[in-house]
Order: structure tokens, then C-alpha cells, then sequence
């Protein structure tokens, strides 16, 4: 029984340390939240079940968190460079439509100090970056 437990003390801190994590605007971070929470239980309750001697409905269970701890990571798509205008592109990165290769390269350099995901940044901030950078880079 000391296995159990063990395995349940593991789900509920991958599920806060989940919880910590989530960055997202509010509306996709709620159902991040919940995902996780719902998640964590069906985990725990199938790991109870599977050791309980319940073989069918305890791999349901667990096979269930597993799709919905999946399910709840994925990410829609960013825009591509080509899905943006000239002028989106150059608001984004702050410089002018008709600016040189170099100030181009300058402020997409600076913005992505900050908005990289291993600098606290999010991936949809970043991606949308290079987007930008690429569409001035390839009038």
C-alpha cells in the first residue's frame, strides 16, 4: 500500500508544480486549471483502481488523465509571415515598413530579450516575432 501512496503524492506535485506553470491568458488558463485538476484525479483514481485489482477501468482511467493532460497542452498555430501584412509586421516589431535589414534585425534582437519563453515570455509572443521579422526581411 506504501507504493500507492507514493505514486499519489507524485500526481498531486506534478499537478501543482503543473498548476505553477501555466501561462496563459485567462480564458485558456482556466481550462488549463481545471485539465489539470481533472486530470490529476482521474490519475490518482485509476492508479487506486489498478492497484485495487480493477485492470479495465483502472487503464480507462488513467488512459482518460493521459488524454487530457495531452489534450490540454496543445497550442492553436501562430501566424506565419504570411498571414501578416507589411504594416502589422512593423508595428510589431516597433520599427518603420520600409526599414534597413540591420534596425529590422536591432528591435526584433531587443523585443526577443523579453519575450522569449526562457525569458518568461510565451511561445505565441515569440513566434509572432519571428513572423514579423521575417515578412519585413523578405519584401
Amino acid at each position: 500500500m506504501g507504493l500507492i501512496w507514493l505514486v499519489l503524492v507524485a500526481i498531486g506535485v506534478w499537478a501543482l508544480v503543473r498548476l505553477g506553470r501555466q501561462t496563459e491568458g485567462p480564458r485558456r488558463g482556466q481550462w488549463r486549471v481545471a485539465a489539470t485538476l481533472i486530470s490529476a484525479v482521474l490519475l490518482a483514481g485509476g492508479a487506486l483502481v489498478l492497484s485495487k485489482g480493477g485492470w479495465i477501468s483502472g487503464a480507462a482511467l488513467v488512459g482518460a488523465g493521459l488524454w487530457l493532460t495531452v489534450s490540454s497542452r496543445m497550442r492553436t498555430v501562430p501566424r506565419t509571415a504570411e498571414g501578416l501584412s507589411a504594416s502589422d509586421a512593423a508595428s510589431t516589431l516597433g520599427v518603420s515598413v520600409d526599414a534597413t535589414p540591420e534596425a529590422v534585425n536591432a528591435a526584433w534582437r531587443r523585443l526577443m530579450a523579453r519575450a522569449h519563453p526562457d525569458q518568461g515570455g510565451t511561445e505565441g509572443l515569440a513566434a509572432r516575432l519571428n513572423a514579423a521579422k521575417d515578412r519585413l526581411l523578405k519584401k
